[in-house]
């Protein structure tokens, strides 16, 4: 994360307290909180207020965590910073439910970003709510939206999104799970590693035209954002060796589907000139394999507008 000096944050810190004090935040409960992506200026005022009010931090990684938390001029004693992450997330669930139970207000964050989406954090919510414990969302930063805003996908035949998060890392299992998406008639947004992006590509490449969107260190000072063919990531990966560097989020945006052809009114038109309408369209149908429906609303097109 790119940081600011302790000191620029104490207007924050002021503001936070200012816009976001008034609000009664319960004891008891878990707030599951958003933190940046990469550019620490884009915490929220609400965020920064309820880490200073935090009688515990749940996080990921104890030491990134503390780092953030100096960064904006907030220091938390070791102990009451609490490792929560894939690896103990359900037994530190009941850590977490203890001093739940003491009347603190515990507050989760993975990394990076919202946690539970392709962060831990969704499993200790689960087992909370399980214990009827309430849980606050504090939404903030997500490189799927953050991504999405800048991609332009044209939603207009096939709206929304499908979050897939990390494909598989066995290539088997990858390549089963992309020859599935592609197939999706929706946008798809992935997560993918440095060490991946490069094989990530070349199976893109069968999707040929498909438009790929690919956002790199996504607001750090080196950000890159870019839409192309989906044949042509891997070249513009090789182009620059700093492009395989930093976490991608991409966006493969819906196929463009074909449009359905006119109907041809060369028949249906010949028919009606010798036959009632219904039945011009009833032959018309028998012999294109046209649906009734449609040649119906063209002959009254037709009779409406006649041709010449």
């Amino acid at each position: 994360m790119g940081a600011l000096s302790n000191d620029g944050y104490g207007p924050a810190l002021h503001a936070a307290q200012s816009a976001a004090g008034a609000q009664h935040y319960p004891q008891g409960c878990l707030y599951v909180l958003a933190t940046p992506i990469g550019n620490l200026a884009d915490i929220t005022l609400r965020a920064l207020h309820l880490l200073q009010l935090a009688d515990t931090v749940a996080c990921e990684d104890t030491r990134h965590t503390q780092t953030m938390l100096r960064a904006y001029g907030i220091d938390k004693p070791a102990p009451h910073l609490l490792a929560v992450h894939q690896h103990n997330e359900m037994q530190a669930a009941q850590e977490v439910a203890a001093r739940l139970r003491q009347g603190q207000r515990v507050v989760y964050v993975s990394d990076a970003g919202t946690p539970g989406i392709s962060d831990p954090g969704a499993r200790l919510v689960a087992q909370l709510r399980k214990d009827r414990v309430r849980v606050v969302p504090l939404p903030g930063a997500s490189s799927v939206t953050t991504l999405l805003s800048a991609a332009g996908v044209d939603d207009s035949t096939a709206a929304g999104f499908v979050f897939i998060g990390f494909l598989p890392a066995k290539a088997t299992e990858r390549a089963a799970a992309l020859q599935s998406l592609q197939q999706q008639a929706r946008a798809v947004v992935l997560l993918e590693a440095p060490h991946r992006i490069a094989a990530l590509a070349q199976a893109l490449a069968a999707w040929g035209n498909r438009a790929v969107t690919i956002g790199r260190e996504l607001t750090k000072q080196f950000e890159n954002i870019h839409t192309l063919p989906a044949a042509e990531l891997s070249a513009w990966l090789e182009a620059d060796a700093n492009r395989l560097r930093g976490e991608f989020t991409l966006v493969l945006h819906p196929a463009i589907q074909a449009q359905p052809d006119a109907p041809d009114t060369r028949v249906l038109s010949l028919l009606m000139a010798h036959l009632p309408l219904k039945t011009a369209v009833q032959l018309a149908a028998q012999i294109s394999g046209e649906s009734k429906n449609v040649l119906y609303a063209q002959a009254l097109a037709l009779k409406e507008h006649p041709s010449g």
